[in-house]
Protein backbone atom coordinates (compact mmCIF):
# COMPACT_ATOMS: atom_id res chain seq x y z
CA UNK A 1 0.00 0.00 0.00
CA UNK A 2 1.47 3.29 -0.85
CA UNK A 3 1.76 5.60 1.80
CA UNK A 4 -0.90 8.65 2.84
CA UNK A 5 -0.05 11.71 0.72
CA UNK A 6 -0.92 14.42 3.44
CA UNK A 7 -2.71 17.54 2.15
CA UNK A 8 -0.51 20.56 1.80
CA UNK A 9 -1.68 24.16 2.39
CA UNK A 10 0.02 27.00 0.37
CA UNK A 11 2.34 29.94 2.02
CA UNK A 12 1.74 33.47 1.28
CA UNK A 13 4.86 32.81 -1.02
CA UNK A 14 3.05 30.36 -3.17
CA UNK A 15 5.41 27.53 -1.79
CA UNK A 16 3.10 24.94 0.14
CA UNK A 17 4.04 23.18 3.65
CA UNK A 18 2.64 19.82 4.24
CA UNK A 19 -0.48 20.14 7.03
CA UNK A 20 1.23 17.49 9.20
CA UNK A 21 4.86 16.45 10.20
CA UNK A 22 7.06 15.12 12.89
CA UNK A 23 7.99 17.05 15.67
CA UNK A 24 11.54 16.73 17.34
CA UNK A 25 11.55 18.84 20.39
CA UNK A 26 12.90 16.30 23.46
CA UNK A 27 13.75 13.58 21.45
CA UNK A 28 17.00 12.01 22.60
CA UNK A 29 19.72 12.19 20.08
CA UNK A 30 20.18 8.40 20.36
CA UNK A 31 16.05 8.06 19.61
CA UNK A 32 15.79 10.79 16.87
CA UNK A 33 17.30 9.41 14.01
CA UNK A 34 15.22 5.81 14.04
CA UNK A 35 12.28 7.76 14.92
CA UNK A 36 12.91 9.79 12.24
CA UNK A 37 13.64 7.08 9.67
CA UNK A 38 10.45 5.20 11.08
CA UNK A 39 8.32 8.64 10.32
CA UNK A 40 9.52 8.72 6.44
CA UNK A 41 8.85 4.84 5.97
CA UNK A 42 5.53 5.42 7.29
CA UNK A 43 4.78 8.62 5.21
CA UNK A 44 5.82 11.73 6.86
CA UNK A 45 7.59 13.89 4.39
CA UNK A 46 7.75 16.91 6.81
CA UNK A 47 10.18 17.13 10.30
CA UNK A 48 10.38 19.87 12.66
CA UNK A 49 13.79 20.45 13.88
CA UNK A 50 15.74 23.30 16.12
CA UNK A 51 19.23 23.95 16.65
CA UNK A 52 18.54 24.01 20.33
CA UNK A 53 16.91 20.52 20.37
CA UNK A 54 20.06 19.04 19.90
CA UNK A 55 19.56 16.69 17.28
CA UNK A 56 19.61 18.05 13.98
CA UNK A 57 23.14 16.07 13.22
CA UNK A 58 20.83 12.78 14.14
CA UNK A 59 18.13 13.87 11.99
CA UNK A 60 20.54 14.54 9.39
CA UNK A 61 21.59 10.59 10.07
CA UNK A 62 18.10 9.66 9.31
CA UNK A 63 17.65 11.96 6.15
CA UNK A 64 20.87 10.83 4.56
CA UNK A 65 20.45 6.99 4.81
CA UNK A 66 16.27 7.80 3.09
CA UNK A 67 17.73 9.60 0.47
CA UNK A 68 20.29 6.71 -0.18
CA UNK A 69 17.92 3.87 0.23
CA UNK A 70 15.86 5.57 -2.58
CA UNK A 71 12.75 5.97 0.00
CA UNK A 72 12.77 9.98 -1.12
CA UNK A 73 14.29 12.65 -2.61
CA UNK A 74 15.77 15.89 -1.25
CA UNK A 75 12.44 17.66 -3.05
CA UNK A 76 9.71 15.33 -1.24
CA UNK A 77 11.08 16.90 2.03
CA UNK A 78 9.86 19.76 4.00
CA UNK A 79 12.74 20.38 6.82
CA UNK A 80 11.91 23.29 8.83
CA UNK A 81 14.60 24.46 11.14
CA UNK A 82 14.64 27.49 14.33
CA UNK A 83 17.24 30.63 14.78
CA UNK A 84 17.82 29.91 18.17
CA UNK A 85 18.26 33.16 20.74
CA UNK A 86 21.92 33.34 21.37
CA UNK A 87 22.04 34.26 17.62
CA UNK A 88 19.58 37.23 17.05
CA UNK A 89 22.60 39.97 15.87
CA UNK A 90 22.15 40.34 12.22
CA UNK A 91 25.68 38.87 11.69
CA UNK A 92 25.07 35.41 13.55
CA UNK A 93 21.97 34.85 11.67
CA UNK A 94 23.73 33.25 8.30
CA UNK A 95 25.99 31.43 10.28
CA UNK A 96 23.67 29.73 12.79
CA UNK A 97 21.62 28.32 9.35
CA UNK A 98 24.74 27.12 7.98
CA UNK A 99 26.05 24.89 11.17
CA UNK A 100 22.15 23.63 11.26
CA UNK A 101 23.04 23.09 7.21
CA UNK A 102 25.98 21.48 7.86
CA UNK A 103 24.23 19.42 10.92
CA UNK A 104 21.27 18.30 8.74
CA UNK A 105 23.35 17.16 5.30
CA UNK A 106 21.31 19.98 3.32
CA UNK A 107 21.92 22.76 1.04
CA UNK A 108 18.87 24.58 2.10
CA UNK A 109 16.06 24.06 4.25
CA UNK A 110 12.62 24.78 3.32
CA UNK A 111 11.59 27.06 6.55
CA UNK A 112 13.84 28.83 9.08
CA UNK A 113 12.04 30.11 12.22
CA UNK A 114 13.06 33.07 14.08
CA UNK A 115 12.56 30.70 17.77
CA UNK A 116 11.53 33.44 20.09
CA UNK A 117 11.30 36.88 20.03
CA UNK A 118 13.45 37.74 22.66
CA UNK A 119 17.88 37.28 22.26
CA UNK A 120 19.62 36.20 24.54
CA UNK A 121 23.32 37.34 24.95
CA UNK A 122 25.81 36.25 22.15
CA UNK A 123 27.91 33.51 23.53
CA UNK A 124 29.57 31.33 21.64
CA UNK A 125 29.94 28.52 24.53
CA UNK A 126 26.56 28.49 25.57
CA UNK A 127 23.12 28.68 24.45
CA UNK A 128 21.33 29.46 27.74
CA UNK A 129 23.85 32.31 29.34
CA UNK A 130 23.92 33.07 32.53
CA UNK A 131 24.17 36.11 34.80
CA UNK A 132 26.91 35.68 37.39
CA UNK A 133 23.02 35.35 39.74
CA UNK A 134 22.26 32.28 37.95
CA UNK A 135 19.06 34.69 35.70
CA UNK A 136 19.66 34.31 32.13
CA UNK A 137 21.93 36.90 30.22
CA UNK A 138 20.03 38.88 27.77
CA UNK A 139 20.61 40.77 24.23
CA UNK A 140 18.86 43.73 23.73
CA UNK A 141 18.55 42.89 19.87
CA UNK A 142 15.67 44.43 17.71
CA UNK A 143 14.03 40.89 16.36
CA UNK A 144 13.38 43.36 13.21
CA UNK A 145 16.55 43.50 13.07
CA UNK A 146 17.09 39.79 13.30
CA UNK A 147 14.12 39.33 10.08
CA UNK A 148 16.13 41.46 8.02
CA UNK A 149 18.80 39.44 8.04
CA UNK A 150 16.24 36.47 8.09
CA UNK A 151 15.26 37.83 4.42
CA UNK A 152 19.14 37.82 3.00
CA UNK A 153 18.93 34.10 3.77
CA UNK A 154 15.94 33.63 1.98
CA UNK A 155 17.25 35.90 -0.85
CA UNK A 156 20.36 33.64 -0.70
CA UNK A 157 18.06 30.75 -1.21
CA UNK A 158 19.41 28.95 1.94
CA UNK A 159 15.95 29.22 3.52
CA UNK A 160 12.87 28.48 1.25
CA UNK A 161 10.70 29.87 3.52
CA UNK A 162 11.05 32.20 6.93
CA UNK A 163 8.87 33.05 9.37
CA UNK A 164 8.44 33.18 12.99
CA UNK A 165 7.74 31.11 16.38
CA UNK A 166 6.36 32.53 19.53
CA UNK A 167 5.59 35.88 18.40
CA UNK A 168 2.31 37.63 19.87
CA UNK A 169 -0.03 39.64 17.32
CA UNK A 170 1.49 42.52 18.19
CA UNK A 171 5.11 41.40 17.66
CA UNK A 172 4.15 40.33 14.32
CA UNK A 173 2.04 43.12 13.34
CA UNK A 174 5.24 45.16 13.62
CA UNK A 175 7.05 42.84 11.77
CA UNK A 176 4.50 42.45 9.35
CA UNK A 177 4.34 46.15 8.61
CA UNK A 178 8.65 46.54 8.35
CA UNK A 179 8.98 43.48 6.55
CA UNK A 180 10.31 43.34 3.05
CA UNK A 181 9.48 39.45 2.97
CA UNK A 182 6.56 38.64 5.05
CA UNK A 183 6.58 35.66 7.49
CA UNK A 184 4.53 32.86 6.01
CA UNK A 185 4.01 31.37 9.86
CA UNK A 186 3.94 31.72 12.73
CA UNK A 187 4.64 28.24 15.23
CA UNK A 188 2.76 28.42 18.51
CA UNK A 189 2.05 26.26 21.38
CA UNK A 190 -1.81 25.10 20.47
CA UNK A 191 -4.02 22.68 21.77
CA UNK A 192 -7.64 22.24 23.22
CA UNK A 193 -6.49 23.45 26.24
CA UNK A 194 -4.40 26.70 24.29
CA UNK A 195 -6.31 26.85 21.75
CA UNK A 196 -5.47 30.04 20.64
CA UNK A 197 -8.00 31.41 18.97
CA UNK A 198 -7.43 34.92 18.32
CA UNK A 199 -3.99 34.48 17.41
CA UNK A 200 -5.30 32.12 14.67
CA UNK A 201 -7.66 34.67 13.33
CA UNK A 202 -5.28 37.11 13.64
CA UNK A 203 -2.85 35.17 11.37
CA UNK A 204 -5.39 34.44 9.16
CA UNK A 205 -6.34 37.88 8.65
CA UNK A 206 -2.33 38.77 7.53
CA UNK A 207 -2.39 35.52 5.40
CA UNK A 208 0.01 33.82 7.35
CA UNK A 209 -0.71 29.74 8.80
CA UNK A 210 -0.54 28.89 12.25
CA UNK A 211 1.31 26.00 13.13
CA UNK A 212 0.45 24.35 16.43
CA UNK A 213 3.09 22.51 18.14
CA UNK A 214 2.56 20.83 21.75
CA UNK A 215 -0.77 19.72 19.82
CA UNK A 216 -1.24 16.67 22.69
CA UNK A 217 -0.27 18.94 25.44
CA UNK A 218 3.11 17.70 25.83
CA UNK A 219 2.85 14.96 28.54
CA UNK A 220 6.53 14.53 28.58
CA UNK A 221 7.65 18.19 29.14
CA UNK A 222 10.92 18.44 31.31
CA UNK A 223 9.09 20.30 34.10
CA UNK A 224 5.68 18.65 34.38
CA UNK A 225 4.62 18.15 37.78
CA UNK A 226 2.46 15.52 39.57
CA UNK A 227 -1.03 16.53 39.27
CA UNK A 228 -0.91 18.31 36.08
CA UNK A 229 -3.69 18.24 33.73
CA UNK A 230 -3.12 15.68 31.42
CA UNK A 231 -4.78 16.51 27.96
CA UNK A 232 -5.04 13.17 26.25
CA UNK A 233 -6.42 12.07 29.68
CA UNK A 234 -8.90 14.24 29.56
CA UNK A 235 -12.32 12.70 30.01
CA UNK A 236 -14.59 14.75 27.91
CA UNK A 237 -11.65 14.47 24.96
CA UNK A 238 -11.99 10.26 25.44
CA UNK A 239 -15.38 10.62 25.11
CA UNK A 240 -15.35 12.47 21.71
CA UNK A 241 -12.47 9.64 20.39
CA UNK A 242 -15.25 6.63 21.02
CA UNK A 243 -18.03 8.64 18.93
CA UNK A 244 -15.05 9.14 16.12
CA UNK A 245 -13.44 5.43 16.50
CA UNK A 246 -9.91 7.53 17.20
CA UNK A 247 -7.87 7.73 20.06
CA UNK A 248 -7.71 11.07 22.16
CA UNK A 249 -4.22 11.88 20.16
CA UNK A 250 -5.88 11.94 16.41
CA UNK A 251 -8.95 13.86 17.79
CA UNK A 252 -6.62 16.60 18.84
CA UNK A 253 -4.83 16.34 15.71
CA UNK A 254 -7.26 16.18 13.40
CA UNK A 255 -8.72 19.52 15.39
CA UNK A 256 -5.68 21.67 14.38
CA UNK A 257 -5.91 20.41 10.69
CA UNK A 258 -9.97 21.22 10.48
CA UNK A 259 -8.77 24.81 12.01
CA UNK A 260 -6.59 24.85 9.02
CA UNK A 261 -3.12 25.00 10.87
CA UNK A 262 -0.20 22.81 10.00
CA UNK A 263 0.72 20.50 12.91
CA UNK A 264 3.24 19.00 14.12
CA UNK A 265 2.97 16.16 16.97
CA UNK A 266 6.10 14.57 18.55
CA UNK A 267 7.18 10.73 19.34
CA UNK A 268 10.12 8.38 19.21
CA UNK A 269 7.61 5.53 19.61
CA UNK A 270 7.10 3.70 16.05
CA UNK A 271 3.44 2.75 17.04
CA UNK A 272 2.83 6.37 17.97
CA UNK A 273 4.08 7.60 15.31
CA UNK A 274 1.99 5.98 13.08
CA UNK A 275 -0.98 6.48 15.74
CA UNK A 276 -0.61 10.45 15.13
CA UNK A 277 0.00 9.90 10.96
CA UNK A 278 -3.42 7.84 10.73
CA UNK A 279 -5.79 10.79 10.84
CA UNK A 280 -6.65 11.29 7.01
CA UNK A 281 -9.91 8.85 6.99
CA UNK A 282 -12.10 11.34 8.99
CA UNK A 283 -12.97 14.81 9.71
CA UNK A 284 -14.47 16.75 12.81
CA UNK A 285 -17.97 18.18 12.48
CA UNK A 286 -17.74 21.99 13.21
CA UNK A 287 -20.01 21.84 16.31
CA UNK A 288 -17.29 19.62 17.78
CA UNK A 289 -14.44 21.73 16.81
CA UNK A 290 -16.41 24.66 18.56
CA UNK A 291 -16.94 22.13 21.63
CA UNK A 292 -13.12 21.24 21.55
CA UNK A 293 -12.64 25.32 21.69
CA UNK A 294 -14.53 25.28 24.64
CA UNK A 295 -11.50 23.35 26.67
CA UNK A 296 -9.54 26.26 26.77
CA UNK A 297 -8.21 27.75 30.47
CA UNK A 298 -5.46 29.43 28.89
CA UNK A 299 -3.16 26.27 29.84
CA UNK A 300 -0.47 27.24 28.81
CA UNK A 301 2.88 24.72 29.15
CA UNK A 302 5.97 26.47 27.47
CA UNK A 303 5.63 29.86 29.27
CA UNK A 304 9.70 30.64 29.82
CA UNK A 305 8.75 32.35 32.84
CA UNK A 306 12.24 32.26 33.65
CA UNK A 307 12.37 35.37 31.07
CA UNK A 308 9.51 37.21 31.75
CA UNK A 309 11.65 40.16 32.40
CA UNK A 310 12.65 40.02 29.23
CA UNK A 311 10.98 43.28 27.33
CA UNK A 312 10.44 41.23 24.39
CA UNK A 313 9.12 38.63 26.35
CA UNK A 314 5.72 37.66 24.76
CA UNK A 315 3.15 36.56 26.55
CA UNK A 316 2.45 40.15 28.50
CA UNK A 317 -0.93 40.22 26.44
CA UNK A 318 -3.15 37.78 26.35
CA UNK A 319 -2.54 36.88 22.83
Amino acid sequence: MSPTVVPKVKFNNGKEIPVFGLGTWKSKPGEVTQAVKDAIDIGYRHIDCAHVYGNEKEVGAALKAKFAEGVVKREDLFITSKLWNTFHRPDLVEPALKTTLSDLGLEYIDLYLIHWPFGYKEDPTSLFPSNPDGTVAYSDVDYLDTWKAMEAVNKKGLAKSIGVSNFNSEQLERVVKNAEILPVTNQVECHPYLPQLKLSEFCKSKNIILTGYSPLGSPDRPWAKPGDPQLLEDAKLKELAVKYKKTPAQVVIRYQIDRGHVVIPKSVTKSRIAENFNVFDFKLAPEDIEYINSFDCNGRICPLDNVKTHKYWPFQIPY
